[in-house]
């Protein structure tokens, strides 16, 4: 079965800027990390939009929740900034707890990182793996997965504090 991952950008995707001095958007290296970790499962790209999740609003929302509506597959992975990452995934939530006809029996992850790919130390490879298991594993409904944690799209929240996700995990219900 393919696996649709849907990119959005957020820290994930950025690069540093040394000419500026600061993390910006070129491409996504989602291509080069499917191949580097030889995932064993089919995989769709799509290239949803390059949006830091702070600058993102309510259209780039409705587009993401519009291509997990449109997608063909049941498993979606969506990379995405860490940020506002709750704020989309309620978006999509929402819609799937309300019945939406086009999400019916889809498992949608939403995963990111707090450190760039591209950055020494990054938490990207982590992270996009185990939501790739995850989407393999969960019921039908929108997740979140960061820190090696699944939650559920609504028992979740980013502690900015401690740089980290929590909140009523899967594997502590």
């Amino acid at each position: 079965m393919t696996l649709r991952i849907i990119i959005t950008g957020g820290t994930f995707d950025k690069r540093y800027d040394a000419i500026r001095g600061q993390l910006d958007f070129k491409d996504t290296h989602l291509p080069d990390i499917i191949e580097q970790v030889r995932v064993g499962v089919p995989v769709e790209l799509e290239l949803n939009q390059m949006v830091d999740s702070l600058d993102m609003r309510d259209a780039d929302r409705q587009r993401i929740l519009d291509a997990c509506r449109n997608a063909d597959e049941e498993r979606i992975v969506i990379t995405h900034g860490t940020d506002t990452m709750t704020e989309t995934a309620g978006v999509i939530g929402r819609a799937f707890e309300a019945g939406d006809p086009a999400l019916t029996g889809k498992r949608i992850v939403l995963t990111g990182a707090m450190v760039p790919y591209a950055v020494s130390r990054s938490d990207a490879l982590f992270n996009l793996g185990s939501a790739i298991t995850a989407s393999q594993l969960v019921a039908a409904g929108v997740y979140i997965v960061m820190n090696g944690c699944c939650f559920p799209w609504n028992k979740v929240r980013k502690n900015r504090t401690l740089g980290v996700f929590e909140g009523e995990a899967l594997s502590s219900q």
